[in-house]
């Protein structure tokens, strides 16, 4: 599990956070820990493989205010980049 930010391959201004192996809720509360220390509309790429991490995260974007801008199934885990709401 990767706890340091660095930038993702795609966009150098997304920070990205490796939550693979981490079982619900534990994604969704250290995005949300992320989110809490960033400015509005900071962008950060999640990779997560828990099973109910597609549902967590949009339910989380969804209460939060937070835009989930992608959320896409690659090799067993699942790539999520979340948009901080103002």
């Amino acid at each position: 599990m990767k706890q340091t930010p660095s930038p993702s391959n795609e966009d150098k201004t997304s920070l990205l956070f490796d939550y693979r192996g981490l079982k619900c809720p534990l994604p969704v509360l250290k995005a949300r820990r992320v989110l809490s220390q960033l400015e509005a509309g900071a962008e950060v790429t999640i990779l997560a493989d828990d099973p109910a991490a597609p549902l967590d995260m949009a339910h989380f974007c969804e209460t939060e205010g937070h835009q989930l801008a992608a959320s896409q199934e690659e090799d067993g885990f699942f790539r999520f980049v979340l948009v901080k709401a103002s």
